[in-house]
């Protein structure tokens, strides 16, 4: 039996495992499929084994497809990283990142939050990955933790400066800046909540990391992805759905799946992205121990509706 709501710990061990998505895509039981990128489609280098062909598959049975991601970067970068890793495009409606997300709202401030936000901000940021552009938000970036009114968290590499430059920092010496920034009680938004992403099988740090450390500290902390409510919405007015039409596909427990839950829908938990490690695995496509998922869910509170090794038909 599919569920159609989120999922309680009670309903844990009905979640389903299965080799791939064929029996499900082909029931057409849902409208529209919610993908993950890092870690479900590619690495971040390369496409996974099976994943151009099976967005293929599942995209002549009629279904609508977005891409739902805790990247920091614009929705059109997003677009031309799928194309230049292989895959087409014109398969997805289109991609909701939680960095468009962060742009959008500091551009529009039509949201109460952002509307009382102020201009000037200390902007953590890429170096050697390639820093965000503020281009267009009205923002003043400043160094001076007592001149920044808020805190806008883009990457884990670099303090950006008010010429558009970066110096590169250690997270060590990045988290001493937000021990400074708390102390003064300045809010912060998180442009990737992801504490961690696969990239070529390693695991590299993420701002979500940060915005934990923050509210750790006391901080007020404004999450712009999943598993937050915002990005799910979006995509769901972008694909014409509700909650009970779509499925998430995703390999985060903490993001994806507990994202589905708190969305009310249906989900799918890839076990070979950022858990396989924990999960005991070495390969791709090797299949998880259903106890080892289970437990890991139930750590998580992360309930995924079905489980797969790796996004394949």
């Amino acid at each position: 039996m599919i569920s159609t709501g989120s999922v309680s710990g009670n309903e844990a061990q009905l979640f389903q495992f299965m080799s791939g998505i064929q029996h499900l895509a082909e029931t057409r039981r849902f409208k529209a499929w919610f993908l993950d990128q890092f870690g479900v489609l590619h690495d971040g280098k390369k496409p996974y084994p099976g994943a151009i062909s099976t967005l293929e598959k599942l995209a002549s049975t009629g279904t609508k497809m977005v891409i739902i991601s805790n990247s920091s970067r614009r929705a059109s970068v997003t677009t031309d990283k799928m194309k230049s890793l292989g895959f087409d495009p014109t398969l997805f409606l289109g991609s909701v990142t939680s960095g468009e997300l962060t742009h959008l709202y500091l551009e529009r401030r039509d949201d109460p939050w952002f509307a009382e936000l102020g201009r000037t901000c200390i902007h953590i940021t890429w170096s050697d990955r390639g820093a965000i552009s503020l281009d267009g938000l009205d923002l003043k970036v400043v160094d001076n933790v007592e001149e920044a009114e808020f805190i806008l968290a883009h990457g884990t590499e670099g303090l950006g400066l008010p010429s558009g430059s970066v110096i590169p920092k250690q997270l060590e010496e990045l988290e001493k800046i937000l021990e400074q920034c708390a102390v003064k009680k300045i809010p912060m938004i998180v442009a990737n909540p992801d504490y961690v992403t696969v990239e070529a099988r390693a695991l590299r740090v993420m701002p979500g990391t940060l915005g934990d450390k923050y509210e750790k500290l006391g901080g007020e902390v404004k999450w712009m992805g999943k598993p937050g409510k915002v990005i799910y919405d979006s995509a769901m007015a972008m694909a014409g759905v509700d909650a009970s039409e779509c499925i998430a596909v995703g390999d985060s427990l903490h993001h994806d799946i507990k994202g589905a839950n708190l969305a009310g829908m249906n989900s799918i938990f890839i076990t070979g992205g950022i858990h396989a490690n924990e999960l005991g695995l070495d390969n791709f496509d090797q299949v998880a121990k259903k106890p080892e998922v289970r437990d890991l869910a139930s750590k998580c509170d992360a309930y995924p509706t079905y489980v797969i090794p790796s996004f394949t038909w």
